[in-house]
């Protein structure tokens, strides 16, 4: 069977804590896939995409700035991701690196940081993501001037 599109959409329904009212919250995204083989890779880019959004619902919002909103990008992080085994793999994208390294420190604490960034950032030119396992990130090379966490 030849797979050329791929669409996922996930929701997400909950009760307003000040209302009576049910807020119901939905995404859908639909990839073109060009080699079937990495069909698995675009379910798991696209479902965690919308699993970063359906994650913010969870977030109470506060008009209050969050105690670390003067926090700067100079913060140096408490992981090195050159100490992490890297598995070069060929996407639909083009090539990236995965890691399963749950043996190393650097690892758990940078997936602990994907996990406070719903899942995705952008660091020294690289932009880091959490397949939707939760165990496994991806990381792949962006433009020089990307040294953003988003």
């Amino acid at each position: 069977m030849e797979v050329e599109k791929l669409r996922v959409g996930k929701g997400r329904t909950r009760k307003s804590s000040d209302a009576e009212e049910w807020i119901k919250e939905y995404y859908e995204l639909e990839a073109t896939i060009k080699d079937s083989s990495e069909l698995e890779i675009a379910k798991a880019n696209l479902t965690g995409l919308i699993d970063g959004w359906l994650s913010a619902l969870n977030k109470p919002s506060t008009k209050a700035a969050p105690k670390d909103a003067n926090k700067t990008q100079t913060e140096t992080p408490s992981w090195n991701p050159s100490k992490i085994r890297w598995e070069q793999v060929e996407g639909a994208k083009g090539p990236y690196e995965k890691s399963e390294d749950a043996n190393s420190l650097d690892f758990k604490a940078m997936l602990k940081d994907l996990q406070n960034h719903n899942g995705k950032l952008t660091r020294d030119g690289n932009f880091f993501w959490v397949f939707q396992n939760g165990t496994t990130v991806g990381r792949k090379k962006r433009n020089p001037t990307a040294n953003k966490i988003q």
